[in-house]
């Protein structure tokens, strides 16, 4: 067997078979739909958002499996959702026992309204508002932007309008700014970043 006959061979044994290649598709579009669903979006909505690009049709055949979304594809529906384009990709083996098999959203606790941070004890949860953070400028955009992110991911949070997080979270981001957390409570609702009861 000459070294191009076993490359060949080697290629055509790492090929995924038709019924894996089926099956990965379908757990691909249960992710899409799971995040479609938990931004409270449509088909239709999504077409609309995308100028078209995203027909009602042909996504809703990439969440039933019936069809494979190409990367770049992907890549494109993950900008106009706000999110990773990891986050549209089902786990892999090893993360599936935390997040679950089905690929669907995982357990996130609910979000809430509560008051302000400042005079808040530590048990207390904050409200953010992502819509209001695209309008904040300079470095303070930028850090609460990846602060947050990092949040949602590890939630597997992306409803995209608001983020409840927890009174050391404030605590954290007050450390990397160089003030106390009443001060970074201020500052955030100075900014219209805080949602208040």
């Amino acid at each position: 067997m000459t070294v191009t006959e076993q490359r060949v061979d080697v290629m055509e044994d790492d090929e995924p078979d038709e019924g894996a290649r089926s099956a990965y598709a379908r757990a691909v579009g249960a992710r899409l739909r799971a995040m479609r669903k938990q931004m409270r979006l449509s088909l239709q909505a999504v077409e609309a958002m995308s100028e078209q690009e995203f027909k009602a049709s042909v996504l809703g055949a990439y969440e039933r499996g019936e069809r494979a979304i190409s990367v770049p594809r992907l890549q494109r529906l993950a900008k106009l959702y706000d999110v990773p384009v990891d986050q549209l990709l089902p786990p892999d083996d090893s993360s599936s026992t935390r997040w679950g098999s089905a690929g669907g959203a995982p357990e996130t606790a609910p979000l809430s309204v509560r008051r302000s941070v400042q005079g808040a004890a530590a048990s207390e949860k904050v409200t953010i508002d992502l819509t209001k953070l695209h309008s904040v400028s300079g470095p303070e955009r930028d850090l609460l932007r990846r602060f947050l992110s990092m949040i949602q991911v590890h939630r597997q949070d992306f409803n995209g309008r608001m983020i409840t997080i927890r009174h050391e979270d404030v605590r954290a981001i007050a450390c990397l700014f160089g003030v106390t957390p009443d001060a970074m409570g201020r500052r955030l609702e100075e900014l219209g970043l805080l949602v208040l009861a």
